[in-house]
């Protein structure tokens, strides 16, 4: 896969030295970083297969204030800028541009106030998801937003990509939990959107539409987050089935059992031995897919949800069914879960995907997964976020393939297709970034593909927001 970074141009090659020094003229107290191996480090996130270019600088900014002087000084010298957070994303999104200012958040890393009494917390966009979530905890308080990174991807990352995760099905995605922003604009204004209102409706909804756009449209700087009252200890059960298909229909029957699991998650049989060879817990390695369901609900209230979850997969076919003996058991199995692609890792390398369909056609797209991997004979594993219709199709070649570009690219394609088809997404929470842009059109037409053009020329009028991503 060739994907590649925006080219850079004469002009801004010719106007890097003298916004270097004009940063350090108005920043001089700034972290900025200019040695090449400094720079090296920033050029990729976790996306494979990308050849990103090489940044101008690194520049770590402590304030909204220093956020504001760098991108009205890109401006001035029309230098693309790349904001950045934690490096974990999985679409390019944050990778280098040759020439290009990446503006990485690390170190506004602070939660500015928990304000238990409107359930909310006003963070900086630096601050990894796990240590919000400690943070909020600590005062019994819970934030849903739960991607299987959890541990090592910011705020703002998640922020970005309107990132989704393994309580998605109950929850929402991270846009369901952002209730006001502060954003850095283009040309270094600062602005706020929405505030601590549960309902507010006052103008067009600016808030959503900087979430999820991937530094395209500004930076954020600050957000405002909603918080839940820390649910009881979550229950866990484990279905297994003899087919894909099978388990597509469990999923189906919990969601027409009219169940809200706040997991419901599913992994082949590739992805079951690898964690169980990762981590040995006696998972029947024979089933060709696995359920992870759980519920938070209070004690007598999950026995039921679980209860009945045993009776809708067994209706679906289920040839095992486990339920966690305790809490600790029950954590153990969903951090196997979060550590799949892990898992998967240590037997070669892997490229994953990121599509999602109607829940109601769960089973089909399974389906359509493992025929395109077999056509091209490329090994799979596919795990995700079955209750919201979200899969990862997870390939896995030999170190040394070298034809896994190729074969990732081709068979990802039909993939895309196929989710299509079935009135699906080619990214139901990584984004489009750089490495979906494509994608991208085939799903939304060149109409929609015209009205994000205007929007991003009315909020970005020079172009310099991390150019070549999204669109």
């Amino acid at each position: 896969m060739a994907t590649s970074s925006a080219p850079r141009s004469t002009a801004a090659e010719s106007a890097g030295p003298a916004l270097l020094a004009a940063i350090g003229a108005a920043l001089p107290d700034l972290r900025l970083l200019t040695d090449e191996s400094d720079r090296e480090s920033y050029r990729n996130d976790e996306t494979a297969y990308l050849h990103a270019g090489l940044p101008l600088a690194v520049a770590l900014p402590a304030s909204t204030a220093e956020v504001a002087v760098l991108v009205r000084l890109a401006a001035e010298h029309r230098v693309p800028v790349v904001p950045r957070g934690a490096g974990s994303g999985l679409s390019g999104g944050a990778a280098g541009i040759d020439g290009g200012l990446t503006i990485a958040l690390t170190r506004m890393n602070r939660v500015l106030e928990i304000d238990r009494e409107n359930l909310v917390v006003v963070t900086q966009p630096g601050i990894l998801n796990a240590e919000l979530k400690a943070a909020v905890a600590a005062e019994g308080l819970f934030y849903a937003p739960d991607p299987a990174s959890y541990e090592i991807c910011s705020i703002g990352g998640n922020l970005g990509t309107n990132a989704g995760g393994l309580c998605c099905v109950k929850y929402g995605q991270t846009r369901d939990s952002v209730l006001g922003l502060e954003v850095v604009l283009a040309d270094g204004r600062v602005i706020r959107t929405g505030g601590r209102n549960v309902k507010d409706v006052a103008g067009y909804a600016l808030t959503h539409l900087f979430v999820g756009s991937q530094g395209t449209l500004g930076i954020i700087t600050e957000a405002t987050l909603r918080l839940h009252v820390a649910p009881p200890p979550r229950s866990t059960l484990l279905a297994f089935f003899p087919s894909l298909a099978a388990a597509g229909q469990g999923v189906a029957a919990i969601v027409n059992a009219g169940l809200h699991p706040v997991t419901l998650e599913l992994l082949d049989r590739e992805t079951i031995r690898a964690v169980d060879d990762a981590f040995q817990l006696g998972l029947d390695r024979e089933a060709a897919a696995m359920l992870l369901i759980e519920s938070d609900l209070p004690a007598t209230a999950a026995e039921a949800e679980l209860d009945a979850a045993v009776t809708a997969c067994g209706g679906a076919g289920a040839s095992s069914l486990v339920r966690a003996q305790d809490a600790t058991e029950a954590d153990w199995l969903r951090q196997a879960r979060r550590l799949a692609l892990r898992a998967l890792e240590r037997q070669g390398t892997v490229r994953m995907e990121d599509v999602g369909v109607p829940r109601g056609r769960v089973p089909e797209l399974l389906v359509a997964i493992q025929e395109a991997a077999d056509r091209h004979g490329v090994r799979v594993a596919t795990f995700g976020h079955a209750g919201d219709g979200n899969l990862h199709p997870n390939f896995i070649f030999d170190h040394d393939d070298p034809r896994a570009a190729e074969l990732t690219e081709t068979v990802r394609n039909e993939i895309f297709a196929s989710a299509l088809a079935l009135g699906g997404t080619v990214t139901a929470e990584h984004g489009i970034g750089l490495s979906r842009r494509a994608a991208l059109v085939d799903q939304v037409g060149p109409d929609v593909i015209d009205v994000m053009r205007t929007i991003k020329a009315a909020l970005d009028p020079l172009g310099i927001m991390n150019p070549g991503r999204v669109i």
